[in-house]
């Protein structure tokens, strides 16, 4: 399984995205690559995995296109095994913030600020306001220390959260992250767009170049990631809880019953004992023949 998962974006304008799309895809298919690429007017959003070999071609293709070069590549170990399938697709936003992007556009960011900046402005400023604009499930396992982890189920609920909460933000300076960075491109522009923070920055690369520079740094715990690894480790601080006994874990699983399949943490002894599922009832359902289960306990994906 030796390979590479490339994750990348771009905020380019994109006149024709039908032809990105019909260039890509043949592209990755002749590569064997597999993963997710979103498409937009707005640029460019993509997971892929696949062979050095090949992701090493993908990038010098990809890069060579007038519209992404420059673009920031962000590796890790991984392969298109994966992945299920690959996806390309043309849509209105190539991030899920619910938002048009004519109404909202990058054009509003946060300041990029490199891992050295951001590792010593946590040091440095006291007062610094630490906002992570993942999802709950992400936060759950791995976070900056004294960070905000608002309850958030998807990307499209944090103008309603930033709306509820700009009393916290009045007069702050604001340090927003996010996995690689694309959600906080228009999530810094929700909170600037109000002019209730001071500054408002971001983490440029997000998680994964911070990590890359400070593994023992001020973020804690795993890195969620939206492939079937579902979360790479940074250092061994453990930040949850089995969510079956309640004793420290924080690997991600989901219900081997095909009738619940929720994503739970789970420890080695309650993964054992209860055959990868979330729950007494569920195996039960199982053992009963009312539920079948996933030919696999690898978990399942994620979606922003």
């Amino acid at each position: 399984m030796n390979g590479i998962i490339l994750l990348y974006y771009k905020y380019v304008a994109i006149e024709h995205p039908d032809q990105v799309m019909k260039w890509i895809r043949p592209l990755c298919e002749r590569l064997n690559l597999k993963g997710r690429i979103l498409i937009g007017t707005e640029g460019i959003n993509g997971t892929v995995g696949g062979s050095v070999d090949e992701i090493e071609q993908f990038k010098k293709e990809f890069l060579a296109n007038p519209l992404f070069a420059g673009t920031d590549l962000k590796e890790s170990a991984g392969s298109a095994e994966h992945f299920p399938r690959l996806m390309v697709k043309v849509k209105k936003e190539i991030v899920a913030l619910g938002i048009d992007p004519e109404a909202l556009t990058v054009k509003d960011t946060g300041v990029h600020l490199s891992p050295d900046e951001v590792h010593e402005l946590i040091k440095t400023n006291k007062e610094l306001v630490i906002l992570d604009t993942r999802n709950d499930y992400e936060s759950r396992i791995g976070r900056f220390t004294n960070a905000i982890t608002p309850d958030l189920k998807t990307f499209r609920d944090f103008p309603a959260y930033i709306e509820d909460n700009l009393e916290t933000f009045k007069d702050k300076e604001v340090l927003m992250y996010c996995t690689g960075g694309i959600r906080c491109e228009r999530a810094t522009a929700v909170l600037n767009v109000k002019k209730v923070a001071k500054k408002v920055y971001q983490i440029n690369g997000g998680i994964c170049r911070y990590v890359e520079k400070y593994p023992d740094g001020f973020f804690r715990g795993k890195n969620y990631v939206f492939d079937d690894r579902i979360a790479l480790t940074v250092n061994n601080d453990i930040l949850t809880n089995c969510d079956v006994c309640q004793k420290p874990a924080d690997t991600y699983t989901n219900c081997i019953n095909t009738l619940c399949n929720k994503q739970f943490i789970a420890c080695v002894a309650c993964r054992e004992t209860h055959d990868y599922t979330c729950s007494q009832n569920c195996l039960d359902g199982i053992l009963r023949g009312v539920a079948k289960p996933r030919k696999n306990k690898v978990g399942v994906i994620a979606s922003l």
